[in-house]
This record gives C-alpha cells, structure tokens and sequence, in this order.
C-alpha cells in the first residue's frame, strides 16, 4: 500500500516537472538576444513612453505663450509628431494655414514639424578653380540645411567615415533664381537666411600704363 501511494506522488511530481524541464531544455538553445528580439513589441512600447516623459519633463515648466512675445521666440507649444526626437529643435512658428493668401504646402505635405524649426541658407555655390567660362553667370542658387547641433553624430570605427542621423544634412536644393529658394522656403515654413555671392571686380589693364607718371615714389620690378 505504502509502494503505490509513493508511486503515485512520484507519478505526480513528475508529471508537474515534466513541461518546466522540456520549457527549459527547449530554451536552452537560443541566446539572450534572441530572447530580446522576441518581445520587441514591449521594448519599443517602454522607448516610446520613456522619451514621452523625457520631453514632457523638458517642456513642463516652459511659460504659456504671450502675444507680445517676440517673433524670434521658440514656440515650446509646437504639436509633437512622429518625427521629433530630443535633439529636434523648436520652431518659432508652425504652419496651420491661417496666414491668409495661399495654403502653405506645410500643411498637406506630411513633413515633420521640426522641419520647419530648421534653418537653410540661401547662396550662389563659387565657381571651382578647374571651370572657366560663363560658368558664374548660369549657375544656378541653391539651398542645403546647417548642421543640426546634437544631431546623433558618430564615427565609423571600422572606415573612420562620419555619420549622423540628420535625414537634412546631405539634401540641397538647386533653384533659377533667389527669389525661387525664397518662396519655397516661405511655402515649406522654413527659416532661412540669404548668402549673397561676392564677385571680383576686374579693371582694364594696359602696356602703357606702366609709364604714367605717378607721385609717389619709383616703383622697382625685379626679375632676379
């Protein structure tokens, strides 16, 4: 009777054991980042929540906006999407077309609203030294985006190549004219600023101007 009743608890024990044993042996197999991988979905929920909080933590104790503040002034209450980060600068103003005239292509463009925090010049690229020609007057103006300080920039360790996660930071823009660049930056909210090019002044040279008088003193050209 004692044989049956200790064969049956074992029978028991090792019936509970035996899914806890298979689970183990079955895990054994796969690594700590496979295991990650696997619950991907949970990661990513507590990143989203914990740069939620981050920025809420940054932008709390920001003033409310006034309307005599200055044009210059952030605007910390600019509507956060999918694409601002914690290195996102703050617009001045966001497009919500109430500006009257024509709608701005910020509002049905889709593009992210620190885009509109962003800066772009406006110049006329120099003419390389291995160009001649009317290579200066047919260039056209063009439009890239500064630097985007904190930007999540590294070094390839392996290349020693500079990388970034500025999407902006490799994108230009070429126009006829600038007053081209100035309206689509208008159009897309932009802040921007013109670079205006400087050109050489050339003055008519002759053989016979090295024998004008002048009053000063003699000049002495030295060939040796």
């Amino acid at each position: 009777m004692s044989l049956s009743l200790f064969s049956r608890t074992a029978l028991r024990a090792s019936s509970s054991l035996a899914p806890a044993a298979t689970a183990t042996a079955g895990l054994r197999y796969f690594s700590q980042t496979a295991l990650r991988a696997g619950d991907s979905s949970v990661v990513q929920a507590e990143n989203e929540k914990a740069i939620a909080t981050k920025i809420y933590k940054q932008t709390s104790h920001i003033p409310e906006t006034t309307g005599d503040m200055n044009h210059n002034t952030p605007d910390y209450h600019a509507p956060v999407d999918h694409g601002t980060s914690t290195f996102s600068p703050v617009p001045k103003r966001v497009l919500d077309g109430s500006e009257g005239g024509s709608l701005p292509a910020a509002v049905l463009s889709g593009a992210p609203v620190d885009l509109q925090g962003r800066t772009v010049r406006i110049y006329k690229p120099a003419k390389a030294a291995s160009q001649s020609g009317d290579w200066v007057h047919a260039n056209p103006w063009r439009m890239d985006w500064d630097i985007l300080q904190k930007g999540h920039r590294w070094e390839n360790p392996m290349m020693g190549w500079q990388s970034s996660a500025d999407e902006m930071q490799g994108t230009h823009i070429y126009f006829k004219s600038k007053e081209d660049a100035i309206a689509f930056a208008e159009k897309q909210g932009y802040e921007y600023f013109v670079q205006e090019p400087n050109e050489k002044k050339f003055e008519v040279k002759s053989y016979a101007a090295n024998y004008l008088h002048e009053p000063k003193k003699l000049k002495y050209i030295k060939t040796k």
